[in-house]
């Protein structure tokens, strides 16, 4: 933990999480480490990616170069998940030493090995590495600002092109690596760090005289003539021949401190775009806020003034709609114990995404914790079980419900068993693909005990609280003769009104959506939490304010069914969600495999029911909040 982190105060600490996104501290595990000068650097392999086809291979799964016995890093379960194969590679460095050249070992492919070759190249598929826990970066130069930078992770396993005159095309691949590590020297001690981490890639058809043995010099680059590769030299085919890879070490002494050596990688291309998002949500705020609280003037003034004689008959009419259905407003919905189990599975999720939020912003999950964000937000899902309990037994309870322990296990089982069923069926299509993005049975088996064996007793012990625990009585007694809803106006039909309702809360979230997306299937950092949090806060409010907005309307119209309503009213987001997805799939991915196409709109069904849950309980115990508040200052004869 780099020290001088520390001694800023907490509350620059969380200005500088909130308003500069890209710029994050560093928190205790994630110690750096010091060099000396000739120290070996140990560079890891990780996965072969391709946003083409979104599905990760192992760095070995081609025959690139091994060291004598490969050796598996450590992964965490996020890593698992996210198809990270952390793997020792026999590329050494020695630390401040510079070296042109080095022979990492010749390849003789057979037809097989070429055809693999090939296949990811035509794919677009990236080489990984991690130094010091960095990840290789290809520097690439933007052509309409001259100092500016944009840093590509990974460099591509080779390239398509034409010989000059030749209309065939041909694969060519990157078999010399010119590596550039940057590192921050201490003044007063000799050690250093390292803060950068660069490549340039080249194919180039290596030459050399006489029979080829561990001794032979290269006539394409040498470290004695200190001829190094330049991009003039002959490329690489990929063929059945012998491949000879290389590669080149260049220290450069950084100003970048330890402590920021990842802001290069978080850099936020224009944060302008989402200050725009925000205050784009903002007036949807303002104007939801402005009807909430003419509502809420109107309706409690009335009641307490005890109706104006003043106002006209039509005016009363309008107004008394709602107090008309007091007697059946609070009458248990038809399948009661369902609304409970998708009530409290958004309670969990809330409970999940807001600590997972506290968590990022004072920067516990940084990108250099690879895998961490989602072994966090796993593990907070399973003991946030409690509070699902809890809230399902209270509601289950005060619809007369009397069978606990069924509402808990419904509870435990209902939202986890359907992701549950549909991640098999991805994993299962990963699994054919040979990739190692599929998730290993021993992990699927330790999921499957993080919610059996901690969730699962969790949601008990919280239904257990929960429905020991007294309930509310209603605001007003609900009549047993059940009230004639009259014909409704077509603009609130319930199809309509729900449609509608979920617009807004899907505006103001999916600018920010558009940069999530980028980051998952693009490949992208995502590390902008300040934003996220105020987008968070601004999709809770609007959703609350749009639910209990259309639930008004819908209770003066003297339609009292509005406890599935307020629920599918907010969550309807959730369709345009998708619907947004699909759009983002068509216009800015290049999926072509059906196996990847099928992948993605899998993962994004999960992402939009979650959202779904999540939402829809927002406006359901918005709504349920604002029904008791307006019927409890109603004096009912």
């Amino acid at each position: 933990m780099a020290g001088h982190t520390f001694h800023v105060s907490w509350i620059f600490s969380l200005f500088s999480l909130f308003f500069l996104p890209s710029h994050c501290f560093y928190l205790p595990g994630v110690a750096p480490e010091d060099f000396q000068t000739g120290d070996p650097l140990n560079v890891k392999v990780n996965k072969l990616t391709s946003t083409k086809t979104q599905l990760p291979y192992s760095y070995y799964s081609l025959p690139y170069c091994q060291p004598d016995h490969i050796v598996d890093s450590a992964e965490n379960l996020g890593e698992v998940l996210r198809g990270d194969r952390i793997e020792n590679s026999p590329y050494t460095f020695k630390m401040r030493e510079s070296c042109v050249c080095n022979v990492v070992c010749r390849k003789v492919l057979d037809k097989k090995a070429a055809k693999a070759f090939k296949e990811m190249i035509d794919d677009e598929y990236r080489v990984n590495m991690i130094l010091d826990n960095l990840p290789l970066v290809v520097p690439i130069r933007r052509l309409d600002v001259e100092t500016s930078v944009v840093y590509q992770h990974g460099f591509h396993v080779g390239l398509k092109g034409k010989y000059a005159g030749s209309k065939e095309e041909k694969h060519f691949i990157n078999n010399h690596l010119a590596f550039t590590v940057k590192f921050h020297k201490d003044p007063l001690v000799d050690s250093a760090r390292i803060v950068g981490f660069e490549v340039k890639p080249f194919s180039v058809k290596h030459e050399y005289e006489a029979e080829w043995n561990t001794k032979t010099r290269l006539i394409t680059c040498d470290p004695h003539a200190k001829r190094a590769v330049t991009s003039s030299e002959s490329p690489q085919e990929v063929e059945e021949k012998k491949i000879i890879f290389t590669y080149d070490v260049e220290f450069q002494e950084s100003d970048v401190k330890w402590a920021s050596r990842w802001d290069t990688y978080l850099l936020v291309a224009d944060d302008r775009i989402h200050w725009f998002s925000i205050v784009n949500s903002l007036m949807i705020v303002l104007f939801l806020s402005a009807m909430v609280a003419m509502i809420m003037l109107r309706t409690l003034y009335r009641d307490i003034s005890k109706y104006n004689q003043l106002e006209t008959q039509e005016e009363a009419q309008e107004e008394t709609g709602w107090k008309l259905v007091h007697g059946d407003v609070f009458r248990p919905p038809t399948n009661f114990d369902l609304l409970c189990v998708y009530a409290a599975t958004g309670v969990q999720f809330f409970g999940m995404i807001l600590v997972t939020m506290i968590f990022a912003l004072l920067g516990f999950l940084s990108p250099s914790n690879r895998g961490g964000l989602m072994t966090v937000m796993l593990l907070l899902w399973v003991f946030m079980g409690i509070f699902a309990g809890y809230s399902s037994a209270r509601l289950y309870k005060m619809f007369k419900g009397t069978n606990w322990k069924r509402i808990a296990l419904k509870t435990a089982l209902k939202f986890p068993g359907t992701l549950f069923a549909i991640f098999f069926v991805l994993n299962a299509l990963i699994w054919g693909e040979k990739s190692s993005g599929a998730v290993p049975f021993g992990t699927m088996f330790a999921l499957v005990v993080l919610w059996f064996g901690i969730s699962v007793p969790l949601v008990f012990v919280g239904s257990y609280v929960g429905f020991k625990k007294a309930v509310k009585e209603d605001p007003v007694k609900t009549n047993k003769i059940r009230r004639q809803i009259p014909e409704q106006p077509w603009y609130l039909h319930p199809a309509f009104s729900v449609l509608i309702g979920g617009i807004l809360p899907f505006g103001a979230v999916f600018i920010e959506l558009f940069f999530i997306l980028t980051s998952i299937w693009l490949h992208q950092f995502y590390y902008i939490f300040g934003f996220l949090f105020i987008v968070f806060l601004i999709l809770i409010v609007t959703c609350a304010e749009i639910t209990v907005v259309l639930c008004y309307f819908q209770l003066c119209s003297e339609d009292y069914q509005w406890w599935w309503r307020s629920y599918l009213t907010s969550g309807s987001s959730a369709l345009y969600l998708f619907l947004y997805a699909a759009f983002y799939f068509f216009t800015k991915l290049e999926i072509k495999k059906p196996v990847s196409g099928i992948l993605y709109f899998g993962y994004m069904l999960i992402l939009s029911y979650a959202f779904f849950v999540l939402t829809g309980t927002i406006g359901f115990y918005a709504c349920f909040w604002f029904t008791r508040l307006i019927y409890s200052s109603v004096k009912i004869d």
